[in-house]
């Protein structure tokens, strides 16, 4: 009877142990995309003044309480900001219930025109034209290597949580898979948004 009695208390022990003892925990993090560190709040429309495509101010702030998928690019979206645009929308779209929780943001960091192939393939993302200074002051580019902002901001991918921070970065080479669990997860596991 005592036998069985230490062998049902076992776990519990384990756990209070492991609970208590920081050391024995396990390292790392079980998210796909890096953290961003500090947290940065959406600036305000005075200090990151966007446009949308036919040149009406636009505050970021009217998305709060929205998860945001964010990606920046020149207009003209060469492969790699369409494979972005991509992943971002199939990551929306595969959210199931929770899909209206999220919106897509793509900072265009240029005035060029942008075709009309991309604005048919991205319907429904919120398409805002921004100077790749500003955007780069809230934007983290960690890891990043470039010659100029644009160049910088063309390359990661963004989440911006319900509470407008900027919570974490993706690189250009994602997994679309490894993002869309991470986003899954994310909006599962929250209570805002």
């Amino acid at each position: 009877m005592v036998i069985i009695f230490l062998l049902s208390l076992a776990p519990v022990l384990a756990a209070v142990l492991v609970y208590f003892n920081p050391q024995l925990r396990p390292e790392g993090s079980n998210n796909y995309g890096q953290l961003v560190e500090p947290q940065r709040p959406m600036p305000a429309p005075a200090d990151l003044a966007l446009t949308t495509l036919d040149g009406k101010p636009f505050d970021l702030n009217s998305l709060k309480g929205k998860w945001l998928l964010v990606a920046a690019d020149g207009a003209a979206c060469p492969d790699s900001c369409a494979r972005k645009l991509f992943i971002l929308r199939n990551s929306h779209a595969s959210q199931g219930k929770n899909v209206e929780r999220l919106a897509r943001v793509w900072f265009i960091t240029d005035d060029a025109p942008v075709p009309e192939k991309v604005l048919e393939a991205y319907k429904g993302t919120n398409m805002v034209r921004v100077s790749p200074e500003q955007l780069q002051k809230f934007l983290t580019t960690m890891g990043v290597q470039a010659a100029t902002p644009a160049d910088a901001l063309a390359q990661p991918m963004w989440i911006i949580d319900p509470n407008g921070n900027l919570i974490m970065q993706y690189p250009a080479e994602a997994e679309p898979e490894k993002v869309r669990k991470d986003i899954s997860k994310l909006v599962y596991n929250s209570r805002i948004g």
